[in-house]
This record gives structure tokens, C-alpha cells and sequence, in this order.
């Protein structure tokens, strides 16, 4: 973990409620994908935690959610600094990927998954993404995604776009070794019972302070309790326990 001060370069939307950030600073704490970054905001207690999108050289990408204060707040920034607390979470392992890994991705649970594709890609790995939205107007990334050399498929709740209904009605016909995903819990869960191999899912927790201390975002796994700030986010299927 590293204390440090990121300058906003960009702050455009991708959606409706969707935003990129881009900043300049140092990302040599964020040493695995699906790690993420705490941000401190003026006029607001706690920091807001964001997963990583892309972190190369001295440049970070974020993508969020405007859903409270901070988003929003986050969302009306077009210049300044912030404090970033950065390095944070175990993120994917990507040693476990095999030759054909498989990424699942479900809203803003897409983002961390983008650094992890650049890396599989870059080892030579045939990486395939499936990425779930409710509707069309809320799709991003998928041209990224592609650029990078995976194959994408796309599922919308509403049938608007790509495939209809959700992340686990699109597995058909795909050949994997092991999955990565995040998301919310639900779709989570039916990842967690749809596959046949084993994989890394990436929790979405409410957090206090993102690094262990306040014991707030604890879950029970099959080995205990585990706080998802510094234990995870990323779990192994193995571990998890959804009773």
C-alpha cells in the first residue's frame, strides 16, 4: 500500500452514470490486477474505494459508478488532485489462468478485469470476456476489450444488445480453463454454480478503511473469516462459502 497524490487528467462519461478517470501519478504500488485504490474525497469521512482499470507507467484509469456522494462528487471533477491510497486487495492471480481463461465481468465489475485481459493477452493466453449489462445504453468497454485481442460476448438483462438475459446464458459453446470474474453477489452466484473449472471471483463489499484495520467488510469463507480490503477482493471458487 502507498499514500500518494494523483493529478486528473480526464474525467469523461462512458454512460449515463458511467465515468473514466484518468490520472498522473505513482502506480508502483498496484502490482496485480483486480487490486484497487482508496480515495480520499473533501467534506467526506470515509474514502471511496475503486477497482483499478488500467495502471502502465505513471498513468491510472479508473472507471466508477455514480451511486452517493462520492461518485457524484467524483463525477464533477474536471482538474485537481487526490489523495490515493493505492496498491490495495490481493487481486488475480494469473498464474492459475491456463491456456483459455474466461472473464465475466457484470456492470462496473467489468473494469478490473481490463488490466487482467492486457496481461493474460500479453503472455499469449486465448482470452474470451463476456460482459453483462442490463440494457444497451449502459454497454462500455466492449470495443476495449476486443482491441486488446479477446474474444467478447456480450449479454443485456433486456435483450437490446448481444445476447439476451445474463452473464451465465452466454457460456455456451465457450471452451475455458479457468474463469475470472466480478460483479454483484447474484451474478456471482450463478457464476460460482454455472462453471466446470476453477476460478478467482472478485467481492463487492462496502468498506471502511480498505486496508484490514476496522474489520468491516469481514465474509465468511470455507477457511473462516476473511476481510475482503486485504484478504481479497479476489477469492478462490474453493474458498468461498454462499451458503
Amino acid at each position: 500500500m502507498k499514500q500518494g497524490f494523483f493529478e486528473i487528467r480526464e474525467n469523461i462519461p462512458l454512460t449515463e452514470n458511467v465515468f473514466k478517470m484518468t490520472l498522473e501519478g505513482d502506480c508502483s504500488a498496484i502490482t496485480a490486477p483486480g487490486q484497487f485504490v482508496n480515495i480520499k474525497l473533501d467534506g467526506l469521512y470515509l474514502r471511496r474505494p475503486i477497482s483499478v482499470c488500467d495502471a502502465e507507467g505513471d498513468r491510472l484509469t479508473l472507471i466508477y459508478k455514480v451511486v452517493g456522494k462520492g461518485t457524484e462528487k467524483m463525477s464533477l471533477m474536471k482538474a485537481g488532485t487526490l489523495d490515493i491510497l493505492s496498491g490495495l486487495g490481493n487481486g488475480y492471480d494469473i498464474e492459475k489462468s491456463g491456456s483459455a481463461p474466461l472473464l465475466i465481468g457484470g456492470g462496473v465489475g467489468v473494469p478490473p478485469l481490463y488490466l487482467l485481459a492486457k496481461e493474460l493477452i500479453n503472455q499469449g493466453k486465448k482470452a474470451t470476456a463476456i460482459l453483462g449489462f442490463n440494457t444497451k445504453s449502459e454497454i462500455f468497454y466492449e470495443k476495449e476489450f476486443g482491441a486488446l485481442g479477446c474474444e467478447v460476448k456480450v449479454a443485456t438483462a433486456d435483450g437490446s444488445y448481444g445476447i439476451k438475459g445474463f452473464v451465465t446464458d452466454a457460456l455456451g459453446g465457450i471452451s475455458y480453463t479457468h474463469v475470472y470474474t466480478c460483479g454483484p453477489e447474484p451474478m456471482l452466484r450463478a457464476v460460482y454454480k454455472s462453471i466446470t473449472t476453477s476460478g478467482q471471483f472478485s467481492f463487492e463489499e462496502r468498506m471502511g478503511c480498505g486496508f484490514g484495520a476496522c474489520m468491516g467488510c469481514t465474509c465468511k469463507t470455507v477457511a473462516g473469516y476473511k476481510r475482503i480490503c486485504r484478504d481479497g477482493p479476489v477469492l478462490f471458487k474453493e474458498e468461498i462459502n454462499f451458503d
